[in-house]
């Protein structure tokens, strides 16, 4: 459908906008850079318009639109339109999540920086900008609405929690994590940490259903499963040790189905049943390199994706039941793997759309795509 060339870790603006299913779309979004000079790093808001399936033999017209300038194209045709607003981010950004709750005034967004704080950001105005067509080219310098330095070290693990407005968790790269409680004008971040991790946290995810549980993996090579109602040196309830073979790198918690998958330095992906976590349900070898990000789709309880510094992403379909590997060009391949996308380099993230059926966003060192297969 699209293709860019910005952005490392990225978010999907869920509120903005329903459920589409017809064509052309509009999808918001807002990602992060890593320029190698941190003052040239930014937050980009984007509105990615006049998105249309790719027609039958037009690849190459579709590689040619994405190398021409961009700028001042105007919504006519079949041509996609990009409109951006950004600001400036000092540092690196490690990782940006856009929070789920949206009120009539405010849009938050969270982002890590490899300075070694968390700031919020209330990114309304850039909507408006880019919606009522003043957007600028140039770079805003403006304040987060509101900056947390109390981490010893910069992190990338980070989630906003589905179920209660407002809070989120942030995971660092000494084993800490902190619960952000939301106030009137900000937030309080609780000093006493959950820090059962040996090492580095990589991902948290909180639980989809039940509001005080919460998930974490690390590079100590364990998952953890929380409670925030006890106190932090008692909230971790389940550990399991040795989830992959070296570093756990991401988690995501299925929405609907008692079920987390998981994906580490190793190149595997695992499927791990919430009622029992003394072995994996399922496991996958497929990408060749660690995994960058796993995500299950938002209504298909069996279908999710995954990324890998392998340079692909793979997506995967659980209710395929077969056991036995299929030949393909003298290599097996799972029989539950759908579709395998290619193009990008250093994929970082994946998200799949809520309300547009199937579609995809990758973002990784070259570009962002956003696209839809035919398998989902």
């Amino acid at each position: 459908l699209f293709k860019h060339h910005t952005g490392l870790s990225s978010g999907i603006n869920a509120e903005y906008g329903g459920p589409r299913t017809g064509y052309p779309v509009t999808a918001y979004l807002v990602a992060g850079t890593q320029a190698q000079q941190g003052k040239k790093n930014s937050l980009i808001v984007m509105k990615t318009s006049n998105l249309n399936p790719p027609k039958p033999g037009q690849d190459e017209e579709e590689k040619s639109d994405a190398e021409e300038d961009e700028d001042g194209e105007e919504e006519t045709g079949d041509k996609e339109v990009l409109k951006t607003a950004e600001i400036y981010h000092a540092g690196a950004v490690n990782r940006v999540r856009i929070c789920p709750h949206v009120t009539d005034t405010r849009t938050f967004v969270a982002s890590w920086s490899e300075k070694g704080k968390v700031h919020i950001w209330d990114i309304a105005p850039q909507l408006t900008a880019i919606e009522t067509e003043q957007e600028s080219k140039d770079v805003q310098k403006i304040k987060p609405f509101y900056t947390f330095g109390g981490h010893v070290e910069e992190g990338y693990a980070m989630d906003w929690s589905r179920t209660r407005q407002g809070y989120l968790l942030t995971g660092d790269c000494t084993r800490h994590i902190h619960l952000w409680t939301p106030r009137e004008a900000d937030w309080l971040v609780s000093q006493q940490t959950f820090s059962a991790h040996g090492s580095s946290v990589e991902d948290i995810q909180w639980s989809p259903n039940e509001e005080h549980v919460f998930s974490s993996c690390s590079t100590d090579k364990s998952i953890r499963v929380w409670d925030d109602r006890a106190a932090a040196h008692k909230a971790c309830m389940i550990t399991v040790p040795n989830a992959h073979d070296s570093d756990v790198n991401v988690i995501n918690w299925n929405r609907s189905e008692p079920f987390l998958v998981s994906g580490g330095d190793d190149g595997v992906i695992k499927i791990w049943d919430l009622r029992k976590l003394d072995s994996h349900a399922a496991l996958f070898k497929h990408h060749t390199g660690p995994i960058t990000s796993v995500e299950w789709h938002p209504s298909d309880s069996s279908v999710f994706g995954a990324s890998g510094e392998d340079n692909q992403v793979s997506l995967w379909d659980l209710g395929v039941e077969s056991s036995e590997p299929l030949v393909i060009n003298d290599t097996e391949v799972p029989p539950q793997l759908l579709f395998i996308h290619q193009g990008q380099e250093e994929i970082k993230e994946l998200h799949w759309h809520p309300h547009i059926p199937g579609v995809l966003v990758t973002t990784s060192l070259d570009n962002f795509n956003i696209f839809k297969t035919i398998s989902v």
